[in-house]
Parts: structure tokens; C-alpha cells; sequence
């Protein structure tokens, strides 16, 4: 299957200039769109006014601080599958490398910022209300990059021109959220009856890549929960994902624990008492060591 191309496998430091100037002036294109062709977005029903206040001079904070970024969470949820539900904040998926720029324009509008778990998310706070700013999942995957801003949907939020989290990227995030008090299987299977016929399926599957039993797994239970909408999954994807699970099917040699990349607390028993790696860490995963322990540490404390 076809992966992306990655700007950080070019060779030299001039060919990489002039890749990321390109891709700037994407986006900077992408910007404009979002400023002149733009759906609406209602949100009074889902956050106080208040928080839609906060929310709004976050997103034109980022804005003129000419941080790329992109809307997700509820709001996503709700432009793509009508689900209308309160929320508690904002979701702004951004680069990992715009991250303190970001940060710093937000304090510099007095608001508190915290870094608070250094390998995926960081926060601003007004209040009672925050904003999540995210550039990869807990588990390490899922990092921002470009696909998330250049196929993104141009909205109007909180009477901000802004840009929406791809609906491909959106069900990839919420793949592996499968902890005892979070399951977002149900936002996935809405997505997929909603938009299902109409997805990046090549990109969904690249973007999965070797953990596609997760996506596969989540197909079985969509088909499961709405028997009518089956044909919302083109028959090649289920064709192709069956037909690998059959060759695929034999068991591994591999003393890890997968179970890591969708819940941080229901495996730990796997890796203390049974003697598994933990898929985050190398050499199966790229988050560091410390990171772990710190968001180990705070189940029950912070989330």
C-alpha cells in the first residue's frame, strides 16, 4: 500500500527548504479558502458563552500568529455526523514544531499554558475552560502533518474563520481510544454512517498502516450496529482487510503487548506481571520512557 511522502526523508538542506516553502504556500492558500468559502458551524447548544468566547479568541489568537491548525473533537463530531452534545473544550490539532509559538501568542493574551504531557498534548487555560492543543495521540501515533491541514474542511466556529479536522484523520485519532471510562467506537461507527461512502479510504488505510486489525476490528462492530448502512464501506476495503486477516492469521513472535496503543491502563498488568514490551516504547514505538511514566502516573489525577 502506498504511504505518504515524508518531507523528513529529502536529502538535502536546499531541496527541504524549498519543499517547506511549498508547503507554506498551501497552506497559506488553504487559509484564504477557509477565510471566503466556509460552512458555518452552530455551536450554542454545545458550550456556554463563556467558553465560546475563549474558544473564539483562541482560534483568531492562532490566527494571526500565522500558526497552521486545525478544529477537531466535538465540533468535528458535529459537522460531520449531526451529533449536537455539550463539550467541556477544544480540540486544536496542530504541528509539534509550532507548538511553543502557539503556546506563547496564547500567554501573551494573559491566558495559563501548560505543557502537560510533553509527547502529544499541551493546554490553555481561561477560568474553568481550556483548550487542548494536540500534535500526535497518546499512544504516539496519529502526529499532525501536512495531510491534516491541506485536506481540511474550511468552517466558520465561534465567528472565526477556521479549518476542520479532516473526517479520515478524526476516525484515525479516535481508533484507539479504548479505555475503561472512554470508548469512542460509537463516534466512529457515526462518522462512518454519515460519511462512509464518501471517505479517503486510501488514506484511512495508510494511515492505519500496520495497525489495521484496529480499523478492521472497528468495520465488524459498525456493521454490526447499523445493519442497513453495510454498504457505506466500499466492498474492496472489506474484501482487502478480510482477505489479510486470513493470510495474516498465525500468531507472532514477538514478546509485545499491543494493548498499550488503546488503553494506558488496562495492560499495565501485561507489562509488570507477564513480562510484555509496551508498544509505545522503543523499539516498537517512538514515545520516550519518562513520557510514559508521567502519563501512567496521572490515570485517575489527569485526562
Amino acid at each position: 500500500m502506498p504511504l505518504r511522502h515524508d518531507a523528513r526523508g529529502r536529502g538535502g538542506w536546499l531541496e527541504r527548504g524549498l519543499y517547506e516553502i511549498a508547503v507554506m504556500s498551501n497552506l497559506l492558500v488553504t487559509a484564504k479558502k477557509a477565510a471566503t468559502r466556509r460552512t458555518p458551524l452552530s455551536t450554542r447548544r454545545m458550550v456556554s458563552l463563556p467558553a465560546s468566547q475563549f474558544y473564539g479568541d483562541t482560534i483568531r489568537t492562532l490566527a494571526e500568529a500565522e500558526v497552521p491548525f486545525v478544529v477537531g473533537g466535538a465540533f468535528a463530531l458535529k459537522h460531520y455526523a449531526g451529533i449536537d452534545r455539550a463539550t467541556k473544550d477544544l480540540d486544536v490539532f496542530l504541528y509539534r514544531k509550532d507548538l511553543a509559538r502557539a503556546l506563547e501568542a496564547l500567554r501573551e493574551k494573559g491566558y495559563l499554558t501548560d505543557e502537560t504531557f510533553p509527547h502529544w498534548l499541551a493546554k490553555a487555560w481561561c477560568g474553568e475552560h481550556f483548550v487542548d492543543l494536540i500534535y500526535a495521540s497518546a499512544n504516539g501515533l496519529c502526529e499532525v502533518d501536512d495531510a491534516w491541514i491541506e485536506s481540511a474542511k474550511a468552517i466558520t466556529i465561534f465567528d472565526q474563520p477556521a479549518l476542520l479536522c479532516p473526517v479520515e484523520e478524526v476516525i484515525w485519532s479516535k481508533c484507539f481510544v479504548m479505555e475503561r471510562e472512554r470508548f469512542d467506537g460509537a463516534d466512529i461507527y457515526h462518522l462512518l454512517a454519515a460519511k462512509g461512502d464518501t471517505l479517503d479510504w486510501n488514506r484511512l488505510l495508510t494511515n492505519v498502516g500496520a495497525h489495521w486489525r484496529v480499523l478492521l476490528g472497528h468495520l465488524v462492530f459498525y456493521a454490526f450496529v447499523y445493519p442497513r448502512e453495510r454498504q457505506k464501506i466500499p466492498a474492496w476495503v472489506m474484501d482487502g482487510l478480510m482477505a489479510r486477516m486470513v493470510a495474516e492469521r498465525g500468531s507472532e513472535d514477538v514478546p509485545v503487548c499491543n494493548g498499550t496503543l488503546l488503553s494506558r491502563e488496562q495492560y499495565i498488568c501485561d507489562l509488570r506481571e507477564k513480562g510484555y514490551a509496551d508498544a509505545r516504547i522503543a523499539p516498537y514505538g517512538n514515545v520516550p520512557e519518562p513520557d510514559i511514566e508521567q502519563w501512567t502516573d496521572a490515570i485517575g489525577k489527569i485526562k
